[in-house]
């Protein structure tokens, strides 16, 4: 048997994630994930191992999907497939429901794209059938929400409301990913140096095989609370700014999910684009906890200050996307 290696690296993108405990899901779903994670193994062990891993078989399994004769605008089946953690002991399980994420990221380029751009990647005819596939879905599936929202280019200011610095894990490229060499944790009692260098890749990247990995991972619970905590002291201050907004559709979706889940906020392949240095300085969640916290202090001129510079910063890594 031929083995392939490829050099297929994730795109640049970040993804907020939901992890449900297993006891969450209906038979003969339960059943399902129960068995795929006896053959398979878990993704993540441990708070502090990230699904790195696992990003990178579906973004090759979606790669398969795209070398299709015929363009196709989503994938006949919806996946089998689920993002794997286990944490004290407790399997959560988050479902990589690619057709529904399909529907959306074909909305997002129907809207943002140009016309003859879209007719070239997806014709008329693949995209309306694709459409009135939706339909028939949605009739069916009122309820459904996806588990993995994506941001291109940029993690969206609002992702961050519900974690604090002590959630962020970062993970070096190379060996030490393998040794625990982590920052924080779902509890913020994972062992490891603080964000130190070593092994880490070129670029963020991969080395040695293991690719370097910046997350937050935290219970539901607190996601929760932080986010509301967050909207009633921005809809006091600033009701019509864009973060109040932001702060209000994190909640509602963040209400779709079990009480015990885990939340997880995952910068993805933009590790490749932010490089070592940048992962080790970039402490973005607590900073706008920061700027929260002088906003409820009353201090709305540094607040705004911690914003305008949030902002900003992640406006500069979008801004790569146009960069030749």
């Amino acid at each position: 048997m031929t083995v392939v290696r490829t050099s297929v690296q994730p795109p640049y993108a970040a993804h907020l994630r939901v992890y449900e405990p297993l006891a969450a899901y209906p038979e003969p779903e339960r059943a399902r994930w129960q068995a795929c994670a006896a053959e398979r193994g878990p993704d993540a062990a441990e708070p502090g191992q990230p699904v790195a891993a696992a990003v990178l078989e579906e973004q090759r399994e979606a790669l398969v999907g795209l070398a299709a004769r015929t363009p196709r605008a989503l994938p006949e089946r919806e996946s089998g497939r689920a993002y794997l953690r286990v944490v004290d002991g407790v399997l959560y399980v988050c479902p990589w429901a690619t057709r529904l994420r399909s529907w959306q990221a074909l909305e997002e380029l129907r809207a943002g794209a140009p016309v003859a751009l879209l007719d070239t990647a997806l014709p008329p005819v693949a995209r309306a059938a694709a459409e009135a596939d939706r339909e028939r879905w949605r009739a069916e599936h009122p309820d459904a929400r996806p588990w993995i929202l994506t941001s291109r280019w940029e993690v969206p200011v609002r992702w961050f409301l519900p974690f604090g610095d002590e959630d962020r894990c970062f993970v070096p490229g190379g060996d030490a990913a393998a040794d625990g060499g982590v920052d924080g944790g779902v509890d913020g009692g994972v062992d490891g140096p603080p964000g130190g260098k070593e092994g880490v890749g070129e670029g963020g990247g991969e080395h040695g095989g293991r690719p370097a990995a910046l997350f937050y991972l935290v219970p539901m619970a607190q996601a929760r609370r932080r986010v509301a905590r967050a909207f009633r002291a921005l809809r006091e201050a600033v009701p019509d700014g864009e973060l109040v907004q932001g702060a209000e559709r994190v909640g509602r979706w963040l209400e779709e999910f079990h009480p015990r889940s885990l939340v997880e906020l995952d910068y993805g392949g933009l590790v490749h684009l932010l490089g070592p240095e940048r992962l080790l300085a970039d402490r973005s969640a607590g900073e706008l906890e920061e700027g929260l916290r002088a906003l409820r202090a009353g201090d709305t001129a540094e607040a705004l200050r911690v914003y305008g510079e949030l902002t900003v910063r992640w406006r500069r890594v979008l801004a790569l996307r146009h960069a030749n």
